[in-house]
């Protein structure tokens, strides 16, 4: 399947799933995230393919959210298509150049990730008077070690890839060009073992990770309604656009 913002490959039995907005940088507006909700929905309903590879391409991986034109959510994979997704086949990413806010929440739902020397990762949302919505509040809180993931979100600063692969968020750093052939080797490694006993791991797994969802989404609900109702979130935008300093009034 090919369409103009997402293509998809097939290789045996794995799925490579590349975005294509990179004028934007990967950011997901609505289109985006309906063009890679199709994609994993034929990925995850054919049974001849077993692991997908997920990648921005050799300059980025994604900007997160298109600040004027928003995201959107789809039906069956909520934000961007894949952060609330019910999955039973695993999904390795392959980043390079950037993965800021939701490209970071993006990659926190992915099962394994390989990473580019050069990979910009951060969850910048405080800087602009926002925050992490789709999932990043309490999934970074999975992904790195407690204090590590209150730097990331309260300090909106990058975490470099070097510190990312010690605290484990990465699976494999390489140079940059090398993501996509490295995740690919890990996908086969995965797709020559038995498809019924993956599945029900990586279910198993999902499963006990899962459990306190409910909850992480509806603190999260709860602080979006505060922050977005604020004239921080109004200026931090501003700000953005204009490209200037924020002047915060902290209400």
């Amino acid at each position: 399947m090919e369409s103009q913002l997402v293509e998809s490959q097939t290789r045996g039995h794995i799925t490579i799933i590349t975005l294509h907005r990179r004028d934007k940088r990967n950011a997901f507006d609505p289109n985006l995230t309906f063009a890679l909700d199709q994609a994993l929905d034929s990925f995850e309903d054919d049974p001849d393919q077993w692991v997908a590879v997920l990648t921005g391409g050799p300059d980025m991986f994604s900007a997160g959210s298109d600040l004027k034109e928003g995201s959107g959510k789809s039906h069956r994979g909520g934000e961007y298509g894949i952060i609330r997704r019910q999955r039973l086949k695993p999904i390795i990413a392959a980043a390079e150049g950037l993965a800021l806010g939701g490209g970071l929440e993006i990659l926190f739902c992915c099962d394994l990730i390989v990473g580019s020397t050069d990979l910009r990762l951060g969850l910048p949302e405080v800087k602009r008077g926002v925050l992490p919505t789709s999932g990043g509040l309490f999934r970074a809180l999975r992904s790195l070690p407690l204090h590590v993931a209150k730097e990331v979100v309260l300090t909106g600063e990058e975490l470099s890839p070097e510190r990312a692969l010690q605290y484990g968020l990465i699976n494999r750093l390489v140079e940059p060009g090398q993501t996509l052939a490295t995740a690919i080797d890990l996908a086969e490694q995965i797709g020559s073992n038995s498809p019924t006993s993956t599945k029900h791991s990586l279910q198993a797994m999902e499963r006990i990770l899962s459990d306190t969802d409910d909850l992480g989404w509806s603190v999260t609900d709860y602080a979006r309604t505060e922050v977005f109702a604020s004239e921080d979130r109004k200026e931090g935008i501003r700000a953005f656009f204009e490209r200037r300093e924020p002047e915060w009034r902290g209400r």
